[in-house]
This record gives structure tokens, C-alpha cells and sequence, in this order.
């Protein structure tokens, strides 16, 4: 088990409702966001022989910023207007549940110094998002949103290589595209083993998300440097 920050950098397109690339809203430019840095943290546990075993993630993200567009542009059910300032909140939280098996042989072959891992991925992705300004025809104030959560199934490999005790480089990724929505997350670590069942790691995460359901078109990318500290028994 281990615990962390991940250092979230943003970018893509957020529409919603929108008629055409004028509603695409920018998130690194439109709504300028800094990166945040947030919570990670995992959970791997080793089943009896036969059983898989079973691998949680959860990294949640979150938002907000002062942003405007240069052109009118319409979210949701609102035409807000040109070059006014407006107030946004993006939310998206992924929570990844994994069921997997080693592959014996290699393990076995290398004399534990190289592990695969392969597998089934769902991932559970809750959204959400909010923008507040003015709106384009009666110059008031006002706010709209939007929220969606779906679950999405993905194929999940791994990689560890532990030349000496001390020391391990692992690798996962988990990948899917269906049904207009695609998925794909690379996570990279070093990993550095404390006297005692302690452990430190450092490593970099890269996501990129294509979500296209209920009228939100989501072409996005996170991305960012993490650290962490955790316990294996």
C-alpha cells in the first residue's frame, strides 16, 4: 500500500451542448488552470494461487480557475459572453479496480529479478463541471453545470525489474477505446525499499481521456511527477 502527491498538470477541450469549435472551451488557455497537486494512493494485494489478484488506485483531480474565451461560446443550456472573465470548476476523480495474474514463468526464469502482470481493468470515472460569468443576451450572472459518472473497462499490463533488492523499476499501463470513448494511462515508478516492510517512489503518470456521453465532449490530458510512501508485507 502506498500513499502520495501527484502533481496534476491539465490540458485539452471540455464542450458541453456546444454547436461548434467556438464552444470548444481550451483548459490549459480558456479556463487557466495551474497545476494542482493532489492525493494519490494504492493498494495491491496478493491472492492464494488461482485467485487473481487484485490492484486500487484512486486519484482524484480537481480545478479552478479565472478564465475567458475571446468569442461567445455556449455550455450547457448558456451563451456566455466574449472576452468577459468567468469562474470555473472541473472535477474528475478516477478510481481504478484491477484484477490480474503474474506470469509464472518469467518470474520464475529470471530468478525474481523480472515480474509481468496482465489483466482487467474497470475504472470508474465521476465528472463534473460548473462555469459561472455572463451570459451573453441579458449580461446577468449566472451558472451552469454538468456532472457525469460511468465505468469503463480497460486491459491493464505491468512491469517490475528488481536488479538488487533495494532497487525496482516498474511500469503500468491501462488502455481501452470503445464506443466513442477512449482511455489510456502510463504510470512509470522508481522504487526505493526502506529497511523494514517501508518504501519510497517517485515516478511520473500521464493520462489521456477521449469521453464522448450525454452531450459532454471531453478531449483531455493529466499529467505530472508523483512521490510516495508505502508499506509491502
Amino acid at each position: 500500500m502506498a500513499v502520495g502527491g501527484w502533481q496534476q498538470n491539465a490540458g485539452g477541450t471540455l464542450n458541453y451542448k456546444g454547436f461548434d469549435s467556438d464552444d470548444d472551451i481550451d483548459i490549459a488557455d480558456d479556463l487557466d488552470y495551474d497545476s494542482e497537486t493532489r492525493v494519490m494512493g494504492r493498494v495491491k494485494i496478493d491472492m492464494p494461487l488461482m485467485v487473481p489478484n487484485i490492484y486500487i488506485i484512486a486519484a482524484p483531480m480537481e480545478f479552478e480557475g479565472t478564465g475567458r474565451k475571446n468569442v461567445s461560446f455556449t455550455f450547457g443550456e448558456v451563451e456566455f459572453s466574449s472576452g468577459a472573465d468567468f469562474d470555473s470548476k472541473v472535477t474528475l476523480n478516477q478510481y481504478d479496480l484491477a484484477f490480474y495474474y503474474g506470469i509464472p514463468a518469467i518470474n520464475t526464469a529470471t530468478a525474481g529479478m523480472l515480474n509481468i502482470d496482465v489483466g482487467l481493468n474497470a475504472r470508474f470515472v465521476d465528472f463534473s463541471a460548473e462555469i459561472t460569468g455572463e451570459e451573453n443576451l441579458t449580461s446577468t450572472t449566472v451558472t451552469e453545470e454538468e456532472s457525469l459518472s460511468i465505468v469503463i473497462p480497460m486491459a491493464y499490463a505491468a512491469v517490475q525489474i528488481t536488479p538488487m533488492d533495494r532497487f525496482a523499476f516498474e511500469a503500468e499501463a491501462r488502455a481501452i477505446s470503445i464506443s466513442g470513448n477512449s482511455l489510456y494511462s502510463i504510470i512509470g515508478r522508481v522504487r526505493v525499499n526502506l529497511p523494514g516492510p517501508a518504501f519510497i517512489a517517485g515516478g511520473y503518470r500521464h493520462d489521456e481521456i477521449d469521453i464522448d456521453e450525454d452531450d459532454i465532449l471531453l478531449e483531455a490530458r493529466f499529467s505530472g511527477p508523483f512521490l510516495e510512501v508505502g508499506l509491502a508485507f
